[in-house]
């Protein structure tokens, strides 16, 4: 029975878990653009309370959960996101939580999904976070629905351990170590130094099982001082910048830098996590190119050869 529910949630040496969160956008047809085949969860952001706490679903919500359960690959709705959201410090309330957490049942029993990711962050994590997670679990577990999380090291100590036991395994946001919200500061935002450190804090510090934590990278850049916009995704890099692939800065014609994850680095930390986690968590994939040079398929490529 026990090794059956390990199966289940993907704690098997067997499977390593390749998680991919996207963003749809209205009109860009994500579940024509997606390589299922690569993936193990899909985690669809986001999901979140307008002023009367009814969920909006973003776009193509439904298509997606089918493209991808075709591929026999879990879907997850994640709320929360990194952009305050104003609503969820009454929601969360005492009067007002059991509410919340019943239409996010609602949610994934009507929509077919296998759970939910909470990917609560800065100041929306107060002292009613760990309820939201402890009631979550307490309707997800009976149903055989996940419950997962998306977490930060720079603030992971906000975070009670109680609410950490809570869930199946959670997804370290291993970048924006700096960006263009600290112009002053440029630089990598996502080494593989970072890495190493975020997987430290996580497993020895925080004491959670390495097969539980999912090692994220970034499928994107941040521009500092360039004529660029503040981030860019890594397929517009390789279109623009001939060889970046294969780098993780550039410094493009008019001053400035680009910082980002090239192939080589991202297969890097595949290969660490290979061996000191449970997987590989992607931000976002509709930033990847569809070429030979996706860093998706650069993923696959070292999972592949590590069997």
């Amino acid at each position: 029975m026990i090794l059956c529910w390990l199966l289940y949630f993907g704690y098997s040496n067997a499977q390593f878990r390749v998680i991919g969160y996207i963003h749809p956008h209205i009109g860009g047809n994500e579940a024509e653009k997606i390589e299922f085949q690569k993936l193990t969860h899909l985690n669809i952001a986001f999901v979140n309370p307008d002023s009367a706490g009814q969920l909006q679903l973003p776009p193509g919500f439904d298509s997606l959960i089918e493209a991808a359960h075709r591929y026999k690959v879990k879907v997850l709705a994640s709320i929360g996101g990194g952009s305050h959201n104003p609503y969820y410090a009454a929601l969360l309330t005492d009067g007002n939580r059991l509410a919340f957490v019943q239409k996010l049942i609602k949610l994934t029993n009507e929509h077919h999904l296998d759970g939910i990711d909470v990917d609560i962050e800065n100041d929306n994590i107060d002292e009613n976070y760990v309820r939201l997670v402890t009631d979550l679990s307490r309707q997800l577990k009976p149903l055989k629905k996940l419950l997962t999380s998306a977490v930060a090291t720079w603030n992971g100590e906000r975070i009670p351990d109680a609410a950490l036991r809570k869930f199946d395994f959670i997804n370290v946001m291993s970048y924006d170590e700096t960006g263009p919200w600290r112009p002053e500061k440029p630089g990598p935002h996502a080494s593989f130094e970072k890495a190493e450190n975020d997987l430290k804090y996580w497993s020895v510090t925080r004491k959670i099982s390495a097969k539980k934590i999912n090692l994220g990278v970034p499928f994107y850049g941040y521009c500092f001082g360039t004529k660029y916009n503040a981030s860019m995704p890594y397929k517009d890099i390789i279109i623009n910048f001939p060889g970046a692939e294969e780098k993780d800065v550039i410094m493009p014609d008019g001053g400035g830098a680009i910082y980002y994850n090239g192939l080589s680095t991202i297969k890097n930390k595949v290969k660490l996590a290979l061996k000191q986690a449970g997987g590989i968590m992607i931000w976002e994939l509709m930033q990847d190119s569809d070429n030979e040079l996706s860093l998706l398929k650069g993923i696959n490529d070292i999972i592949k050869s590590d069997k």
